[in-house]
């Protein structure tokens, strides 16, 4: 029997999760999105009420979940300090070797992360644990968690730019409405890539582009995240404003391998890579 859940059963999943609010999740479309990964990944869609938050339109990836994600894909953590001012932890892949790494709060402090009614004051050894978790995860191991945030990571960024802008004058705002209009690909930079006619055009080099940055063999696992990450966010207006059915094909292919991506697509890979 195929463990795939339909799609008009996601939808009504996730309607109901948006409605109970128990989760945190209000927005059946981002719920939805989110249990397309998850099925894409071979996990049960209902998973990400258990394993995701969402912070300001963002998925965020809570501490515990990446933690067992960590340790179900082989890896191993051993706690040496957990205290209000500072957290120290070893963590240990087959793949990636060993790390201690560890968080204070004079650290937390010199970044700025402390401000009045945040996590920080309230609750400072799991804002330190948060941290140290993600840190050293997404550096001895960052498959099981690439493009992914902890809640406490992105509440400390979601009033700063998720992405520094190099280029000085600002991107135009892109107009969706108008049929014949164009739909630009952007660099991190905020260049234009390649520019399309169709919104479908636009996704299908997208797809393409990103399952290049994730198999490129230029790259380190962590250098390929945050070219991902730096990626998507260059492009996230117009992410923000494709239809449902676009934002899962992003989200269902997302995983797949270039090759993959590019059957699926049924496109010639190109010379060069960002």
């Amino acid at each position: 029997m195929s463990s795939l859940v339909a799609f008009n059963d996601m939808q009504l999943m996730a309607d109901s999760i948006a409605k109970s609010k128990l989760f945190g999740m209000t927005d059946s479309n981002q719920v939805l999105a989110l249990m397309a990964v998850a099925q894409a990944e071979g996990l049960h869609p209902a998973t990400v009420a258990r394993d995701f938050h969402i912070i300001q339109g963002r998925p965020a990836l809570k501490a515990d979940a990446m933690l067992a994600r960590f340790q179900q894909a082989g890896g191993k953590v051993e706690w040496l300090e957990y205290t209000d001012k500072k957290t120290t932890a070893v963590f240990t892949h087959p793949n990636g070797g060993s790390l201690e790494l560890t968080w204070t709060i004079d650290q937390a402090h010199a970044a700025g992360l402390v401000k009045p009614g945040s996590g920080w004051i309230k609750y400072p050894r799991a804002m330190l644990r948060a941290r140290v978790v993600s840190e050293g995860i997404r550096t001895v191991y960052p498959g099981c968690v690439i493009g992914t945030y902890t809640p406490e990571e992105i509440a400390d960024f979601d009033d700063k730019p998720a992405m520094k802008v190099v280029n000085p004058e600002p991107v135009p705002a892109i107009e969706l409405v108008e049929p014949e209009g164009e739909y630009p690909l952007l660099l991190p930079d905020g260049s234009v890539y390649s520019r399309h006619d169709s919104l479908d055009e636009w996704v299908e080099a997208f797809i393409v582009m990103k399952a290049k940055i994730k198999n490129s063999p230029k790259f380190t696992d962590e250098v390929k995240a945050e070219k991902v990450e730096a990626f998507s966010e260059a492009n996230k207006e117009i992410k923000s404003h494709l239809p449902m059915e676009l934002s899962l094909k992003i989200a269902q292919t997302s995983r797949k391998t270039v090759e993959e991506a590019l059957e699926i697509l049924h496109e010639e890979p190109e010379a060069d890579i960002i």
